[in-house]
């Protein structure tokens, strides 16, 4: 990111829109100090949050792009999504449930895409499911599933089900260390909406006999040779296993 570029776009902004640096500071909840070394381009002395919240003020959309090695990122981050999703819907199948993959959506233009949409014709069951690789926003996502939750009776209906007499949501985070560490420190404001956790999730998806708001994380055994290509390789030392005591995941 060009820190300077940026600086001078949003002190290009602010002018534009007749404003003081101590006017867009306090809508961002910083000082005006802090502010004004964003405008200098000095963004390795703010964090991304404070830098964001100072976008938002002047109405200016911040975008991030990660590169790595050409197109191997992408193809490691969607290759990730796209084996997480081929072993729930392996799994889901597995006990009874019709599943819609990529599910896309358009009710009086809220639009979106459901990673799996999932129903259940013997208990009329209806399943949302959300695919994550990492945890960026998490009020983003609360407000997503809310959406969502809020439109999927219409959105069965769209696909010829009958209506639901229940539905649920799953949000299935990929098994990382980075990833439980970020949930673990939302845990009180994401459990409050996912209450439920992998091993409820297991159960309730043999026989989804009431409604269930799970949150949890799933390992892929495939999804490490199956990208391996993409990874360098290294020689390791065989060691002998050990047991973290954790809590296992789906």
């Amino acid at each position: 990111m060009d820190g300077v570029a940026v600086g001078q776009a949003l002190r290009r902004v602010r002018l534009k829109r007749n404003e003081r640096q101590q006017d867009v500071a306090e809508r961002a909840g910083i000082s005006r100090a802090t502010y004004s070394i964003i405008e200098r381009g000095h963004l390795d002395q703010v964090s991304v949050g404070t830098l964001r919240r100072a976008c938002e003020a002047l109405e200016v959309k911040l975008d991030f792009v990660v590169r790595w090695r050409g197109g191997d990122l992408d193809r490691l981050v969607h290759g990730r999504h796209a084996a997480m999703g081929a072993l729930l819907v392996r799994r889901l199948t597995g006990v009874g449930w019709e599943i819609v993959p990529e599910a896309s959506f358009n009710h009086f233009g809220e639009r979106g895409v459901i990673d799996i949409l999932a129903w259940h014709p013997a208990r009329r069951a209806l399943l949302i499911v959300e695919l994550k690789t990492e945890l960026v926003d998490a009020n983003e996502l609360l407000g997503t599933m809310d959406r969502r939750l809020r439109l999927a009776r219409q959105i069965a209906e769209g696909r010829g089900w009958p209506a639901p007499d229940t539905v649920s949501a799953w949000v299935v985070f990929a098994d990382s260390a980075m990833n439980r560490r970020r949930v673990q420190a939302l845990d009180p404001l994401l459990r409050s909406a996912f209450p439920d956790d992998g091993h409820a999730a297991r159960r309730w998806g043999r026989d989804p006999d009431r409604r269930q708001l799970a949150l949890f994380f799933l390992s892929n055994p495939r999804e490490t040779s199956a990208m391996q290509h993409l990874a360098p390789r290294k020689r390791v030392r065989r060691s002998r296993p050990s047991s973290d005591g954790g809590p296992r995941a789906l």
